[in-house]
């Protein structure tokens, strides 16, 4: 047992829970959601069918279609139907401020299934999320379709089309960040249930967590690294000068990945299937060259650490890809990791107890000599 002398600054590497949800190898490089490598779940699964993995360990395909998809197509109707209801919210300049704001006015009644919960939850990330982008546009919200997969209806309701090539690279995208382990933001929803509060005050701090620049905020500027890279030309020579005035390579490293982050594969299979040639595939084009002269560099310059491609990095390339603009980028993050979220509330409520950890104090005493 640590005596309270010892400090761990950040928790880092300290255990403060048992999952069942996600497994994350930093040395090998793997992430396990449930059972199931995130390269196979997100080729194989929908997002619905990850949020039936997580809620109830149902398998990938064995739900009924009418299952935890039907009440995920419904929530984004009832979710449509009170936009109204939302005042200003939605005229927020950031996005993540209006998600959680939106988020917040939702209530259950105590006897509600938790699973129906988690739903809502999930379909009024996107409905909001959506909203708030029509409406930054000048635009009128779309209406939501139950029948559609989340993922083509959250980018039809988004951008106002939803090419089913692009739904699908989407929807892998959805399914790779749908849960990370003990992150920042399914810390603070874990630590909220671990109180005996209600899953929309867990998620509604998930979301402001997630709005914090070190925990979900590096896709938008790694496509702008991308597009300065792509005007002046010479991916090295770029970089370099990145290094030499002190600035960081966006999407590069990992607080716990030391090898490269197993869903920045996934992500650039995903952006393939976008195009084989034209802007697409020339924008993945420089993000590779970017990736392996960042590489280069980074091992030149720390050759004790291993600073490699992180989820970010091929995120920017895909999201840009499917046409949703960069202010869209986490608020679109979180309408995945709200399936992880809902399976840890659900977790924690199960296995868990409150989260009291302790703190040293280093302030002044009185009756004690400075």
């Amino acid at each position: 047992m640590k005596s309270d002398r010892a400090v761990d600054s950040g928790l880092e590497g300290v255990v403060v829970a048992e999952s069942a949800l996600s497994r994350v190898d930093g040395e090998g490089g793997r992430l396990i959601i449930r059972g199931h490598e995130v390269g196979e779940l997100a080729e194989q699964a929908s997002f619905e069918d990850t949020c039936a993995l997580l809620w109830r360990g149902d398998p990938p395909g064995s739900a009924p279609r009418d299952g935890i998809a039907g009440l995920i197509g419904r929530a984004r109707e009832h979710a449509f139907e009170r936009l109204d209801t939302l005042g200003g919210g939605l005229a927020r300049p950031d996005g993540m401020d209006a998600l959680r704001a939106g988020i917040a006015q939702l209530a259950f009644e105590e006897e509600e299934d938790p699973v129906v919960e988690a739903a809502t939850l999930a379909g009024a990330t996107a409905v909001f999320a959506a909203a708030w982008a029509r409406a930054q546009a000048g635009a009128a919200p779309i209406a939501p379709d139950p029948h559609a997969s989340h993922a083509a209806d959250y980018l039809r309701m988004a951008t106002g089309e939803a090419p089913p090539v692009a739904a699908r690279a989407l929807q892998r995208y959805l399914v790779t960040v749908a849960d990370h382990g003990m992150n920042a933001s399914t810390f603070a929803a874990r630590v909220v249930t671990s109180t005996g509060s209600d899953m929309v005050s867990a998620i509604t701090a998930a979301i402001g967590a997630l709005k914090g620049p070190l925990h979900g905020g590096a896709p938008g500027p790694v496509l702008d690294m991308l597009d300065a890279v792509g005007s002046e030309g010479g991916a090295r020579a770029f970089l370099e000068r990145e290094l030499a005035r002190g600035a960081r390579i966006m999407g590069m490293g990992h607080r716990i990945y030391r090898v490269r982050d197993p869903r920045a594969a996934v992500l650039e299979g995903a952006v393939r299937l976008l195009s084989p040639e034209g802007a697409d595939r020339a924008r993945l084009r420089i993000a590779r060259d970017v990736e392996a002269a960042a590489l280069s560099l980074l091992r030149e310059r720390y050759p004790g650490r291993r600073l490699e491609a992180n989820v970010e990095f091929y995120t920017a390339v895909l999201l840009d890809a499917v046409g949703l603009d960069r202010s869209l980028f986490s608020p679109t993050f979180a309408v995945g990791r709200v399936a992880g979220w809902c399976g840890h509330v659900l977790e924690q409520r199960q296995r868990g107890r409150l989260i009291r950890p302790k703190l040293r104090y280093v302030g002044p005493v009185p009756g004690l000599a400075a």
